[in-house]
């Protein structure tokens, strides 16, 4: 897995957890599948600019959330 992959992944599963939300949750709020966010969360998939604003918003943070490495 890319490092830019890694990083939106633990940012992801890392906000998420923070918040208290399941994937589902998580799907329901981004209006995207719940296998979707599991598979982001893996880095089986990186997610596009507008599926990064679209989770940057149902988790309330700015996109750069997301893209910080840590």
């Amino acid at each position: 897995m890319d490092e830019m992959k890694q990083i939106v992944a633990r940012n992801l599963r890392r906000l998420r957890n923070e918040r208290k939300l399941s994937q589902e949750e998580l799907a329901f709020r981004a209006k995207v599948d719940r296998s979707y966010i599991s598979q982001l969360e893996t880095g089986v998939y990186s997610p596009s600019v507008t599926m990064l604003g679209k989770l940057a918003k149902a988790l309330g943070v700015e996109v750069g959330e997301l893209l910080k490495p840590k």
